[in-house]
């Protein structure tokens, strides 16, 4: 908006962002991702962004100039940390009511952590009134962001996609009814996240597929939600020819071992592509020694033809993808899908499946990807075999791929996009209450 909004800055001043993330880890998923890279290409069109995080603490890149970007700490009990995983608190630990529900839910099966970080979110937000122009939400959607105009605050809410369609996977791959209870409390969350959601008024999402879900899981109208595609470091995430590509190399990026991400999929796939000729998978993630996909590698006698990479750096990450002949996305469904634009941006030519919003960054069959539909490691077989059995198509899907990245899908595109629904916020409805409360000003 423009100045001559009453009591709005110009549009090219620098605005104030408090950027919110319960789960901020770039290891942990999509979200982390989000933060850091968002964060630092506002910063770079010159904002001021300070992050409120949770544990795990997101990682942040340094900024030089003209915007600045800080670091606060929203510390809850981090339950879920490693090595000690559910752990009990000693009684010096809790600081207040937050830590108590927390510590209660979890030890009751529910996730506790958007709830009682949105609580512990307001609490610094009310002790700072004046601070920040705007507050972005990362997908927290708990009960203590409702209201923030009233202390002075426009509110600007992510959703990456609805939670809901996680749960639904894994109620549909939950055996026997003690499992099946178990995930429906885990996801108690998605009640609050759902009645909280239908009262805000300006939602970003990822992709036009996310959109059409926030509107039918969330019951949110579907003009309150905005689609801001965000996309690759493409700085980072490009072609090397140093780089040597290792025949038969396959490469996906899967951060947990649930159906969504469709691992088990493409671990079978692997194995019919593997009577035909030679090929391996490596699976950036940590591995686990139990659950589906573990047992999968045993019975398909794959132990030494899939390798997983965990906690491996951006450089070492890149050069992974860049070293494969095919990089793979077998989701059932995603969001948007990072990992597909960064593979797509680095020349790698993609195979991926059609869930969700995948279609919308991989695009068309033939052309910038070969697409296969979700679940079905049959089709995925055949993709990764036309892929590896020829050099030619490789090279034409890759260089059309990283093409329809830089075209679309680059995180400076993103920023400007997102810094544009700030100030609609901060212009209109919640935005103009919250000028009308003690802490709002321009200064």
């Amino acid at each position: 908006m423009t100045s001559a909004v009453r009591g709005l800055a110009p549009a090219d001043r620098p605005l104030r962002i408090a950027l919110l993330s319960y789960k901020g880890n770039p290891f942990c998923g999509g979200q982390g991702v989000y933060v850091r890279h968002l964060s630092r290409e506002l910063a770079r069109l010159g904002h001021d962004v300070e992050v409120l995080g949770g544990q795990p603490y997101p990682l942040l890149d340094e900024v030089e100039g003209p915007g600045r970007l800080s670091f606060t700490e929203i510390a809850g009990l981090d339950l879920y940390r490693q090595p000690d995983p559910f752990r009990n608190p000693r009684l010096g630990e809790y600081r207040g009511l937050a830590d108590v529900v927390e510590y209660a839910t979890m030890r009751t099966g529910g996730f506790p952590e958007p709830l009682t970080f949105s609580m512990r979110a307001r609490r610094h937000l009310a002790r700072h009134r004046g601070r920040y122009d705007v507050v972005h939400d990362n997908q927290t959607l708990g009960y203590g962001l409702l209201g923030l105009e009233r202390i002075g605050f426009p509110l600007v809410t992510t959703v990456h996609h609805p939670v809901t369609v996680d749960r639904e996977l894994d109620l549909a791959a939950a055996e026997g009814l003690l499992k099946q209870l178990s995930v429906r409390r885990w996801y108690g969350f998605t009640r609050m996240q759902r009645r909280v959601a239908q009262r805000l008024e300006s939602i970003l999402t990822v992709s036009q597929s996310s959109g059409r879900e926030i509107s039918e899981h969330l019951g949110v109208r579907p003009e309150r939600v905005h689609v801001v595609p965000i996309g690759a470091d493409v700085r980072l995430w490009s072609p090397d020819a140093s780089v040597p590509v290792v025949p038969g190399r396959i490469v996906t990026t899967s951060s947990a071992d649930v159906p969504l991400k469709g691992l088990i999929h493409l671990v079978e796939a692997l194995a019919k592509v593997r009577t035909e000729r030679e090929a391996h998978l490596v699976v950036v993630g940590r591995r686990r020694e139990d659950g589906p996909v573990a047992d999968a590698i045993r019975r398909l006698g794959l132990e030494g033809a899939v390798e997983f990479r965990g906690g491996i750096d951006d450089q070492e990450f890149v050069d992974l993808v860049r070293s494969a002949e095919v990089a793979c996305v077998p989701s059932l469904y995603e969001g948007f899908s990072l990992p597909a634009a960064e593979a797509m941006a680095t020349g790698t030519p993609l195979v991926a499946t059609t869930g969700g919003a995948i279609p919308e960054v991989a695009g068309a069959d033939g052309e910038t990807c070969l697409a296969v539909p979700p679940g079905d490691a049959g089709a995925l077989a055949v993709a990764l075999g036309r892929l590896l059995d020829d050099a030619g198509l490789r090279a034409r899907i890759g260089a059309a791929g990283r093409e329809r990245v830089l075209a679309r899908f680059t995180w400076e595109r993103a920023a400007e996009l997102t810094a544009e629904r700030y100030r609609e916020a901060i212009a209109t409805g919640a935005g103009q209450r919250a000028r009308a409360g003690d802490g709002w000003r321009y200064v």
